[in-house]
């Protein structure tokens, strides 16, 4: 939108950061990164940066090949060290967590490039001096660690010990592994950067109006049949333009992949996601199993009865995701959305809401959509000596407020995880979507249980199972597809041609035969950002929902204590496996039910359309 096209030009101050950008959804928020530097300019960045340098070498020659003997001297003096070591991360993690939110504010502007890459750079030269730690630790003999973490100081880090421990079968020589950390910034790292600019570069030709990606994509869910064709093909034109820009990419990161994999000594294209996740590869191919096994039963029925929503027996693949005939597309401003996400968190806890609320009255979100900022949503935790933020692109439909709702969920997680320290607040992603998918849930609860007509609520109903389809059969559909193209890539570059295949296949598939992909939709795998950015991260998403949905029915029959449970669920950070979190509550990830359970609560909100469309025909 017009009235949003502003660019940032600097680091906003607290007071500055208030005022927002105004228009029709009232002061959209910008976040204030103070807390972390007051400039990119300022002079304690590059004092941090030197100081970060200067501790990792010094950190390097005091403890480097004394690990083994400093364990075995006493667990106290282990403890210690790794608190050094953490406090260095905490470091480290501030300067980069500052460089990449002011890089997101506006990924076109040089000085923001420059400022993000000369960082990077630093980091990477710092930590080098750092790689030996970990290797080292996990060439410690069991039984003298062991004994070591009998003391109450070490036993502290036992569960960050048993999880780097993991990595024990993975690790190489302590040079191969500094040759690859450094490589990195030339090499997955540019790439990404390379992506990003160019998406955000981009631009897409509406009815003679030149928008950015996130409009543009906007436009797919007006009520406007044109406008949302219009949007389409603008988006696989100017896709098209760019397709052997993204051809390059994807197969240079695929094979840069695959390298790492090799020698790493990964044997599937997705174990290193999974061990990272720790979550174990039989759960996940269950969970991918399961959903494609019910395409049907989820997004082939749904999508079928949408079609005759709209009046026809097949829509276009850019009306997938278009409001209903009678859906209120009004434009929702931002001070409603706010109320309407901390109420349905407050009556779930009033702790939850407190916690959440500190996002708003702190400038903790960036929510305006506005040239050159990075699309999409995310929460980025920082590091546990600041706090969490959130960015936005809120445009005052639905979905941006449980677009809020998800991120919120995030921030509150990673508020909660903060005090178990830099090594151990970090949330495996697929427990990491819990508190987000949950917040969703929760809000869609509420606003369904105000909804004053039968007819109002099937559409609330109906915009909640497109949303899980899109959380649990999409994303699910985009696992499939990165699965296909990182083993094909094993002998041999793909094709822009045969990317498309692999695309439209896997789409046809998911969505059936109510959605007609032809007309430009073969483009559409060159703008996730998580085909990029993390590979295999996609399941989690699913994961999330799917073990969410489980963990709403408990809180439903739950009489008491479920508020309290839950918080420690979110408390425990990465201190805990899956199986342990979730055994409170009832609920096994590994049992090949579990799953079941989860898509069977989408399954019964389609049976309830169907049912209302019977009642009203």
């Amino acid at each position: 939108m017009d009235h949003l096209s502003a660019s940032i030009h600097s680091v906003k101050t607290k007071a500055s950061a208030s005022e927002g950008v105004a228009g029709e959804m009232g002061q959209l928020p910008r976040w204030d990164l103070s807390v972390l530097y007051p400039s990119m300019d300022d002079d304690s960045v590059h004092r941090d940066l030197e100081r970060a340098q200067n501790e990792a070498e010094a950190f390097e020659a005091a403890y480097k090949g004394k690990l083994a003997e400093i364990a075995k001297d006493s667990g106290a003096s282990l403890a210690k060290v790794i608190r050094e070591y953490e406090a260095l991360e905490d470091l480290m993690g501030r300067i980069a967590s500052f460089a990449g939110l002011c890089y997101t504010e506006n990924t076109t502007d040089p000085k923001r490039q420059k400022f993000y890459g000369d960082v990077q750079e630093k980091l990477t030269a710092s930590s080098v001096h750092l790689l030996f730690f970990t290797l080292e630790l996990n060439r410690i003999e069991d039984v003298v660690l062991d004994t070591a973490a009998e003391n109450p100081e070490l036993a502290h880090f036992k569960p960050w010990l048993d999880d780097i421990r993991k990595e024990r079968p993975h690790q190489l020589d302590d040079k191969i592994e500094q040759l690859f950390h450094e490589k990195h910034v030339s090499g997955a790292a540019a790439w990404n950067r390379l992506f990003d600019e160019t998406i955000s570069a981009s631009r897409y030709e509406v009815d003679g109006q030149e928008l950015s990606i996130e409009p543009t994509l906007n436009l797919l869910q007006d009520h406007d049949p044109a406008k949302r064709k219009a949007a389409a093909q603008a988006l696989s034109k100017t896709f098209a333009k760019n397709l052997s820009v993204f051809t390059l990419i994807t197969n240079t990161l695929a094979k840069d992949k695959e390298t790492f994999d090799r020698w790493h000594n990964f044997e599937d294209v997705a174990d290193s996601r999974h061990l990272a996740n720790r979550v174990e590869r039989e759960v996940v191919d269950a969970l991918v199993a399961a959903v494609r096994e019910a395409y049907p039963r989820l997004s082939h029925r749904y999508y079928a009865m949408k079609a005759r929503w709209l009046g026809t027996e097949q829509m276009n693949f850019w009306d997938r995701n278009a409001p209903l005939p009678q859906a209120d597309t009004r434009t929702i401003p931002w001070d409603e959305a706010r109320q309407t996400v901390l109420t349905a968190y407050g009556k779930f806890s009033p702790e939850l809401a407190d916690i959440a609320k500190r996002f708003f009255d702190n400038n903790w979100i960036d929510a305006p959509a506005v040239p050159g900022k990075a699309p999409g949503a995310f929460a980025h935790p920082t590091v546990p000596s600041a706090h969490p933020y959130v960015l936005l692109n809120y445009q005052g439909k639905i979905r941006d407020v449980m677009t809020l709702a998800h991120e919120l969920g995030h921030g509150v997680h990673q508020v909660l995880a903060g005090p178990n320290g830099a090594l151990m607040a970090p949330t495996p992603l697929t427990l990491a979507e819990t508190a987000s998918v949950f917040g969703e849930m929760l809000t869609f609860r509420d606003l369904l249980a105000g909804a004053e007509t039968a007819e109002k609520k099937r559409i609330m109903i109906a915009a909640k199972v497109e949303d899980m389809i899109n959380t649990v059969v999409r994303q699910i559909a985009f696992y499939t597809f990165e699965r296909q193209v990182h083993e094909e890539r094993r002998q041999g570059e793909l094709t822009q041609e045969r990317l498309a295949e692999i695309w439209m296949d896997v789409q046809k598939e998911s969505l059936g035969p109510a959605i007609n992909t032809e007309g430009g939709y073969e483009n559409f795998w060159t703008y996730i950002p998580h085909f990029i950015h993390s590979p295999f991260y996609v399941y989690a998403y699913a994961f999330g929902d799917c073990l969410v949905n489980s963990l709403y029915a408990v809180y439903e029959e739950a009489e008491t204590g479920f508020q309290e449970k839950y918080f420690e669920l979110l408390k425990a950070g990465g201190t805990k496996h899956h199986s342990e979190l979730l055994a409170p509550f009832g609920l096994d990830a590994s049992d090949p039910g579990f799953w079941q359970k989860g898509l069977s609560v989408i399954e019964r909100l389609i049976d309830e359309l169907e049912e209302m469309d019977r009642a009203s025909a």
